[in-house]
C-alpha cells in the first residue's frame, strides 16, 4: 500500500528559509510541492522520507536553487490488495469509501454482492443506503456509515481532467481506486466478525 520512491527535483529555496539548516529548508519546500499531490503512475505523495543528495547552488531573484535527490512515501495500492476503509457516501451508482487521507475509492453497484438493493435511509430520507444479502442462509446486511468495509482493489486509474462534467459525475480525482466487495471476508467487517464468532461457538 505504501512505497518508497526516489525522485529528483529542482528545489528553489526562498531567502526567508535560508536561515534554517539547508536540509530542513529543502524539505519544507518539497512538502509544499509534493504532499497530498498525485503523481501519475506513482501514487499519492504522503511524506518526504529523506534527502539523498543536494547538488549545485544557483542564485536568482529571491531564491537559491538546488538539484535535489530525495525519497518520498507514496500511497499506491496494488490490484488484488485487501484494504479496510470507512463509508463516505452511498448512491444509486454504488459506494464511495475513505481512508481518511484518501477518499477516491469507489465500489460500483456491480461490485456489491447480490442480491442487493439501494433504498432511502429511514433515518435520513435525503440519503441512500445499500442493503445486500450475505451468508448462508442469506441475511440482510446494511452498509452505512457505522461500519468499516473491507474491499479488494479491482483497479487503479489516473484520469485526465475533463473539460466538462455531468451533474451526476463523481468529483474529479487524479487517482481513482475501484473496489470490489465480492468474496469471503469482504464487505462490512462487523458482519464477518460476528459470523466467525458464531462459527467458533458451534
Amino acid at each position: 500500500m505504501f512505497y518508497l520512491s526516489e525522485l529528483k527535483h529542482t528545489v528553489r529555496v526562498p531567502y526567508h528559509l535560508l536561515n534554517l539548516p539547508l536540509e530542513e529548508a529543502i524539505i519544507s519546500v518539497l512538502q509544499n510541492v509534493f504532499l497530498d499531490k498525485v503523481l501519475e503512475n506513482l501514487g499519492l505523495c504522503v511524506s518526504i522520507y529523506d534527502i539523498k543528495s543536494v547538488e549545485g547552488a544557483e542564485y536568482g531573484a529571491g531564491t537559491t536553487s538546488y538539484q535535489v535527490g530525495f525519497r518520498i512515501v507514496v500511497f499506491r495500492p496494488f490490484v488484488g490488495e485487501v484494504i479496510v476503509a470507512n463509508l463516505k457516501e452511498s448512491g444509486a451508482n454504488g459506494l464511495r469509501l475513505t481512508l481518511g487521507f484518501f477518499e477516491d475509492i469507489y465500489v460500483p453497484a456491480s461490485f456489491i454482492p447480490s442480491p442487493n438493493r439501494c433504498e432511502p435511509d429511514p433515518y435520513d430520507r435525503n440519503q441512500m443506503r445499500w442493503v445486500c444479502k450475505i451468508g448462508k442462509p442469506k441475511e440482510d446486511v446494511i452498509i452505512d456509515d457505522s461500519c468499516q468495509i473491507r474491499f479488494q482493489v479491482e483497479s487503479i486509474s489516473y484520469p485526465s481532467k475533463p473539460f466538462t462534467r455531468t451533474e451526476d459525475a463523481n468529483p474529479f480525482a487524479p487517482m481513482v481506486v475501484t473496489g470490489n466487495l465480492y468474496g469471503d471476508g469482504l464487505g462490512p467487517v462487523s458482519w464477518w466478525e460476528s459470523f466467525y464468532e458464531i462459527g467458533e461457538e458451534e
